[in-house]
């Protein structure tokens, strides 16, 4: 077990099965859907180094992952197919496989001698882990890849706001936000023999017209292109041209002075450890602005990682604090006119006043398909979960 500096409180054992002769080292990928700055990736290969043996991924593609449709499965499998020629070139294979995660893991996992695989929080996440770590006939080891500090060591607890995390996160910044880099595999492997029977990528449209999932929200790939490649090419553009304003403007929906890297960071197309050291580089010119964006991507999302992960209830109306409870049920009939569909909005963005309509319609949230759902949730919050 690879016990250097990088992986520092990082690095979960699942499960106490003992490590046994295999034929391969699986790196169950799922969160961190990326080939660069991946720390899930990068123990594997050490891990199947220590093992002397190939390393192989896997990725589990479902059909119902939660409120995702066509827009999120088209803008992921642009990301995995860059991530499968990247791995390639580092003699690592990748298989995509058709199912449920946990189960594709499983199925995956029974050649193995032991499962590396990256961490999510959200309900459903975990539950995968932990059944693939209760079932898989090998030592499973969770990684920690999509957050700057991990979880469980910036607070024991939930916090309830920014000023509360972030001495906590700060304190540690040093220690964890370190460049991760690209580890040499000894051994290389025959995917196709290792892993057989994984979807061809080469023809994203195919794929898609196989799966049963929600076509209601349509591509939009001449906003959005998924990938490290393409989120890497936004930030450098984002730092070169408008990160001088990201202080003053990052909330102004008629200026475009953001990042736009929500989709790719949602996806772990692209690593927040990347995003920090770049922005970083730009603070002895820009302190302020760099010192916002750090905020956002560092404090104000970790805190939600925390929520997330301390709540149990976090998608429920009962997980709001009393006072807005009582607030949304006191207003819950307030007339509510007029009301704009999408039609009306669309329209409206083309008129020579609908700059800020554009902002908001072109926006990461709206292209990833979520206004929707937004929209809902404020005419009914009790609906939550």
């Amino acid at each position: 077990m690879p016990t250097t500096d990088p992986f520092k409180d990082r690095v979960r054992m699942r499960n106490d099965r003992k490590q046994a002769p295999g034929e391969y080292v699986l790196y169950w990928m799922q969160q961190s859907q990326r080939a660069e700055d991946n720390l899930a990736l990068e123990y594997a290969v050490e891990l199947a180094n220590d093992c002397n043996t190939p390393l192989c991924v896997v990725f589990g593609l479902t059909d119902d992952y939660p409120d995702a449709n066509l827009r999120h499965y088209q803008f992921m499998l642009e990301g995995l197919a860059e991530v499968q020629a990247t791995l390639s070139e580092r003699g690592i294979p990748l298989t995509i496989r058709h199912g449920s995660p946990p189960d594709v893991a499983l199925e995956s996992a029974q050649k193995a001698c032991a499962v590396v695989c990256d961490r999510g929080y959200l309900r459903h996440q975990r539950n995968w882990r932990r059944e693939a770590a209760q079932k898989a006939p090998c030592p499973l080891f969770e990684v920690e890849a999509d957050v700057v500090v991990p979880v469980q060591t910036v607070s024991d607890k939930a916090e309830y706001a920014a000023r509360t995390i972030r001495p906590k996160i700060h304190r540690e910044l040093d220690t964890f936000l370190k460049t991760v880099y690209a580890r040499k595999l000894n051994k290389a492997g025959d995917g196709s023999k290792m892993l057989p029977g994984g979807i061809d990528l080469s023809d994203i449209d195919a794929v898609l017209e196989k799966m049963k999932i929600d076509r209601r929200v349509a591509p939009v790939g001449r906003f959005f292109k998924g990938g490290t490649t393409e989120a890497k090419r936004r930030f450098a553009d984002f730092v070169k041209n408008r990160l001088s304003c990201y202080a003053e403007n990052s909330n102004q929906p008629q200026t475009d002075d953001v990042s736009a890297m929500s989709p790719y960071l949602h996806f772990g197309q692209i690593s927040p450890h990347y995003l920090a050291a770049g922005a970083r580089k730009k603070r002895s010119s820009h302190t302020a602005a760099v010192d916002a964006y750090l905020e956002e991507l560092i404090v104000r999302r970790e805190l939600a990682v925390n929520f997330v992960f301390f709540n149990d209830r976090y998608d429920r109306f009962d997980c709001l604090p009393q006072w807005a409870q009582k607030t949304l049920s006191d207003h819950a009939g307030d007339k509510r006119d007029p009301g704009y569909d999408r039609k009306t909005l669309e329209a409206a963005a083309r008129s020579k006043a609908g700059r800020a309509i554009r902002a908001v319609l072109t926006s990461p949230l709206e292209n990833m398909g979520q206004l929707r759902a937004l929209d809902a949730h404020a005419r009914q919050p009790q609906r939550l979960g």
